[in-house]
């Protein structure tokens, strides 16, 4: 292997370091298995996961099998806003009177200082490059509480000449900024692991703008003479316009700063294959998996809060075709509620009928309008709940389906698992044993 000839960064950033967080591998267990609905192939190896867990114990359990095998990372953290963030679970909810939606804790963005905000991405960033093949690139999307440090922090990591780009958001919507311009851009900084990466500027381009077309086609001498290829289109500039995800967006979930769509999928054809490894350890609505798993990449994606991966989960199943993943815990998995889901099943033949029919629940949840979704096991064994069949409800239309129907290929005695979920993440689950005749 030969040297690595990087030019040293000409600055080095240093803070009040607090107390290290543990990087000590967490132990992941897992959960569930879910495949495309009424999949009945053979259970074959997964290489997609979604992971409840502390990314950097998680990350760290990932360096044994995918150090320098993840093709593409793209980071979201926390900003650095000193901002809490609340979710939304409601419904139908009239968008212009916040004071009454329903709504459950986000994710907090509060630190005792910069310093603080600092330890806890520093030791993140490590272990990204780390993880990062020697093809690979990071995507780190921030914005001006923080993207100036960060990339002090790159240029150490990764070498000032792995910058790529310095890529600006930018974005509409209101501001309560009155005495400065306002803040509509955020910053998502572009490393790659070594000189040679992956760059498909085929897959990204865009048309010339109009205004283009018509100075080309009016005048020999425009660009100087040299006449680019119109109709191919052209790389995109370094700022790019995409909209906000609002609360009337179709896209939209309710989780806070939830990323568009278009956006990661700019980011993904650009810097991945089919078939590679994309992975996002701060997934938040889990825009990542979402986008790489409808581009054919294989993906791990992972978030600390139980809501985030709930939310993720949901995105998942409403595709119309997703490829099989893992559920994996890496600590703090909430507990199911055995039991109280009510289903009647109906076997006929070979075939059954599993219906949803409520839940025990001693509180204000209403049924069906607050279940987001839910699955069925038709041969449980007891341990991984493998999800074949499964309905989940849109977040901002439609009806949720609750009636599912299963076709047995033999007879024997089957123990039928179902797993339902709320809005806010609570779970609940039963079993009912049945003989196929």
């Amino acid at each position: 292997m030969k040297a690595d000839r990087r030019r040293k960064p000409f600055a080095w950033l240093s803070w009040s370091e607090q107390q290290a967080e543990s990087n000590s591998p967490a132990k992941l267990t897992r959960v569930a298995e879910v495949f495309p609905s009424g999949s009945h192939g053979r259970r074959r190896k997964t290489d997609n996961f979604l992971v409840l867990g502390e990314n950097l114990a998680v990350m760290a359990a990932f360096l044994a099998e995918h150090a320098r095998g993840i093709d593409l990372i793209y980071a979201d953290p926390p900003f650095l806003s000193g901002k809490a963030y609340a979710a939304r679970v409601g419904r139908g909810e009239d968008s212009r009177r916040p004071a009454s939606w329903r709504t459950v804790q986000g994710y907090r963005d509060i630190w005792r200082d910069g310093a603080e905000y600092l330890d806890m991405l520093h030791p993140r960033l490590l272990l990204m490059h780390q993880l990062l093949s020697p093809t690979g690139t990071l995507y780190l999307h921030l914005d001006w509480h923080a993207a100036a440090y960060a990339r002090v922090m790159l240029d150490e990591i990764f070498g000032p000449d792995r910058l790529l780009n310095e890529i600006a958001w930018v974005y509409h919507g209101p501001s309560p900024i009155g005495r400065a311009f306002k803040r509509k851009h955020d910053t998502i900084l572009v490393y790659a692991k070594s000189s040679k990466y992956t760059f498909n500027a085929d897959a990204v381009r865009i048309p010339y703008d109009a205004s283009t077309l018509r100075t080309f086609a009016s005048s020999p001498k425009a660009g100087f003479g040299k006449l680019p290829d119109l109709e191919r289109g052209k790389v995109p500039e370094d700022w790019w316009y995409f909209p906000v995800v609002a609360r009337l967006h179709r896209q939209r979930t309710g989780f806070p700063t939830q990323k568009p769509e278009a956006l990661l999928e700019r980011i993904i054809l650009a810097s991945s294959n089919p078939g590679d490894r994309v992975a996002d350890f701060f997934c938040g609505s889990g825009t990542t998996a979402v986008v790489a798993d409808k581009l054919d990449r294989r993906w791990i994606t992972c978030d600390r809060l139980p809501l985030a991966v709930n939310v993720t989960h949901r995105r998942l199943l409403l595709q119309p075709a997703t490829h099989a993943y893992m559920l994996l815990d890496g600590g703090g998995f909430p507990g199911v509620k055995p039991g109280r889901a009510r289903v009647s099943v109906v076997v006929q033949g070979r075939t059954t009928t599993a219906s949803l029919t409520g839940v025990h629940e001693a509180d204000s949840l209403r049924f069906p309008d607050d279940i987001a979704c839910w699955e069925v096991d038709w041969a449980y064994d007891g341990g991984i709940f493998r999800s074949r069949s499964h309905e989940a409800r849109g977040w901002q239309e439609g009806s949720l389906p609750l009636r599912l129907t299963w076709k047995y290929a033999s007879r024997g005695s089957r123990t039928i698992a179902v797993q339902v979920t709320d809005a806010s993440g609570r779970v609940w689950f039963t079993t009912r044993q049945v003989e196929i005749r």
